[in-house]
């Protein structure tokens, strides 16, 4: 359907009848066919405690942000997306898959790099879904694997309010990046949901306590 150019590369959407397809540099990211686990991400962020403020770091398709709207408490949205080609689409086709999601009036969309905004801002979220990449074993940018070390964990958990979650999905199970979720957050909770393309996805929730 359309082509964009960053200085990430090139980055496509595609269209297959009624699924539509995000490609980043040739490489699948996501489509729309499904998005169980990107729903189930949103579910376990916002549920008991129930989150107010929530960050979806990757706006994707659009369908976590979604579901993350579904939640009656929750009263604002900040979105970290580094495209804006995918914001375009996501105002436009895809919205017809999202509920429009963007068009909310809880929802701040903020077109920026997530590694950078974190060590800048200053604000601090109930709930965190992180989902900017296939999960720590495949990020789209290089300097993406930084948030999945202990240095960008502990940004993401200094971001947290008071007993606030960080949900992170994966393509895939990766036990040492649980060992480091486990070092930065303690107790770590997984859930994993079946997918058509293989492996199950995966969803870890660690919750702030100190």
């Amino acid at each position: 359907m359309e082509r964009a150019r960053s200085a990430r590369g090139e980055l496509a959407l595609r269209q297959r009848g009624e699924v539509f397809e995000l490609i980043s540099n040739g490489v699948f990211l996501m489509d729309t066919s499904d998005g169980s686990s990107e729903r189930l991400l949103a579910r376990l962020a916002t549920a008991e405690p129930p989150a107010r403020r929530v960050l979806v770091a990757g706006l994707g398709v659009g369908l976590t942000l979604a579901e993350v709207l579904l939640a009656a408490q929750v009263e604002s949205v900040t979105v970290i997306e580094i495209e804006e080609a995918v914001v375009r689409w996501n105002l436009g086709p895809l919205a017809a898959v999202n509920a429009a999601a963007l068009s909310d009036p809880r929802v701040r969309v903020v077109v920026t790099d997530l590694c950078a905004w974190i060590g800048e801002t200053a604000e601090r979220f109930d709930a965190i879904c992180l989902d900017v990449d296939n999960g720590p074993d495949w990020t789209v940018a290089d300097d993406n694997r930084w948030l999945y070390t202990v240095d960008g964990l502990r940004a993401l958990k200094s971001r947290l309010a008071a007993n606030g979650k960080l949900a992170v999905w994966s393509a895939s199970l990766n036990p040492e990046f649980e060992r480091r979720l486990a070092v930065v957050f303690g107790e770590v909770r997984r859930q994993t949901s079946p997918s058509d393309a293989g492996p199950p996805d995966v969803v870890w929730i660690a919750c702030r306590r100190d």
